[in-house]
């Protein structure tokens, strides 16, 4: 890890933890706002995407503090679109997690296989992106009907 940029390294982390946060409030919105045959199903889907956004940022604050950096109390931008039908709600969940994965890739690309422990978890963090990317997909093909 000699070669670690770990300046810049904490600056992706702290960008993954304020997105992170920011996804916490994004979808324990959404589990209020769910109505509809789908409420009892989306707002525990949207509970527990709330609680794995918790995680993801105390994970990423851990890699911080490791490193000697100070975890940011800051959280991203959140937009209100005031659009809360299920399928609106999917939708943009599709897009916080497409850009979450984008975040993970900036990391990996930054630690570049200097750290193979920070790259591997940027790669499990990838791959659940991913995969929630993939079940909201799911979700969204019963309203395509």
């Amino acid at each position: 890890m000699e070669n670690l940029n770990t300046e810049q390294v904490i600056k992706v982390l702290n960008k993954i933890i304020q997105y992170e946060l920011s996804g916490v409030v994004r979808y324990t919105h959404y589990a209020l706002m769910v109505t509809g045959r789908d409420r009892l199903s989306l707002t525990q889907f949207f509970k527990d995407q709330a609680s794995e956004s918790l995680l993801h940022a105390q994970q990423a604050g851990e890699l911080v503090t490791g490193l000697g950096g100070h975890p940011t109390l800051e959280i991203s931008f959140i937009e209100e679109s005031n659009k809360h039908s299920s399928v609106d709600l999917l939708n943009e969940s599709s897009a916080h997690e497409k850009s979450a994965i984008d975040l993970y890739k900036e990391l990996c690309e930054v630690v570049d296989g200097e750290s193979i422990y920070i790259e591997e978890y940027a790669r499990e963090m990838i791959k659940a992106e991913e995969m929630h990317s993939i079940e909201i997909q799911k979700m969204l093909k019963d309203f395509s009907h």
